[in-house]
């Protein structure tokens, strides 16, 4: 059997008693700060459409902390001292939908075009967006396949910190794992049984080789590191074009020469200036020396 059914939780939990105050209607002047609040600490560009998303997802909160106004909850995180509630609203608003071996053309890519010339040397990789760890997980059982016992390793990022208490630990819904081929799960994942039946463990030999962290695509890594491949994925969808020559060029700096950078099949760096050669419309390359 697996951990405990209160490992299972996956956001972060309220405490104490739940306000059942009504919540007053989002007004477009609120929402216009919302989007304000989110774009300046994450550079995420909320569309006009997504003022009843926020509010939906915004409404529990209001409840729990006893506020009656979206206005008084702004009020409220923009008092000092309040850096967890902030984080706390950066978590709400972040999408983080994923699973795992999602757009699999990425992983074969790296499996017969990349990992092969890094047998016997060392390889990093960085999953700047990693969410709640599927891709990062996936990329391990990747390179474990090619790379085997050889020095490799994987950093995952993201500005969630909620996202980021399940990637570490690597306990998933079996459905998340239904694109990864089936030996995969017999190799590297542990199966629930009782009170975990349905459920998968990442086996801690694979997750050894990740090392997980909070990180903002707006500012330098804390340490500077460089990496042979970095995945940004269905990230690049939410931010506006100026932002999105801003990470472009922070993540260029932390990539090798002869590196890769791997966007998603939905997204584009068109309007971005980048020396990168383009491998295929998702994919790219940084320049050897």
């Amino acid at each position: 059997m697996l951990n405990s059914d209160a490992s299972l939780r996956t956001g972060a939990s309220l405490s104490g008693h739940e306000t059942r105050a009504e919540v007053m209607p989002l007004e477009e002047a609120e929402f216009e700060r919302f989007r304000r609040f989110i774009h300046e600490r994450a550079g995420i560009s909320l569309a006009p459409h997504k003022r009843q998303m926020v509010s939906a997802r915004l409404q529990r909160r209001l409840r729990h902390l006893g506020l009656r106004s979206f206005g008084q909850y702004l009020d409220h995180i923009s008092e000092p001292g309040h850096d967890r509630e902030r984080q706390h609203l950066v978590d709400l608003l972040t999408t983080n939908e994923t699973y795992f071996y999602r757009e699999s053309a990425h992983f074969d890519f790296l499996a017969q075009q990349v990992l092969p010339g890094y047998r016997g040397r060392p390889m990093r990789v960085w999953s700047a967006a990693c969410a709640s760890g599927e891709e990062v997980y996936t990329l391990a059982m990747v390179m474990a396949e090619i790379l085997g016992a050889g020095e490799w390793s994987i950093l995952g990022t993201d500005i969630s910190s909620r996202v980021l208490d399940q990637a570490r630990r690597a306990l998933y819904p079996m459905e998340r794992a239904k694109h990864l081929p089936k030996a995969w799960l017999g190799k590297y994942c542990l199966k629930g049984v009782r009170s975990q039946a349905g459920n998968l463990l990442i086996d801690p030999r694979l997750k050894a080789r990740v090392r997980l962290a909070q990180h903002n695509l707006m500012q330098p890594l804390a340490q500077r590191q460089s990496f042979d491949l970095v995945f940004l994925r269905n990230v690049l969808i939410y931010f506006d074009l100026a932002t999105k020559q801003q990470v472009i060029d922070a993540l260029i700096g932390s990539i090798e020469p002869g590196g890769h950078l791997v966007i998603s099949h939905v997204e584009s760096l068109q309007g971005i200036a980048t020396d990168l050669q383009v491998v295929s419309p998702s994919i790219f390359r940084k320049r050897p020396r």
